[in-house]
């Protein structure tokens, strides 16, 4: 295939695939927000863990 200015500007206005790359990036940022904040969310989850099991404590009357 030869590469004229005709291909270029199609094969620049191809958008195949652009979708899942998209995706993919969209995926790879949501995993580095969960890597960063994950002492922050698995200690406010075990606090409200905690207050949950001592408010069950006061129903159950344990």
């Amino acid at each position: 295939m030869k590469l004229t200015k005709k291909n270029k500007n199609k094969f620049l206005k191809n958008e195949k695939g652009q979708g899942m790359v998209e995706y993919i990036l969209l995926l790879v940022v949501i995993i580095g927000l969960v890597l960063a904040f994950k002492p922050k969310v698995e200690a406010y989850f075990t606090k409200a863990t905690d207050k949950v099991g001592s408010g069950m404590d006061g129903v159950i009357g344990n």
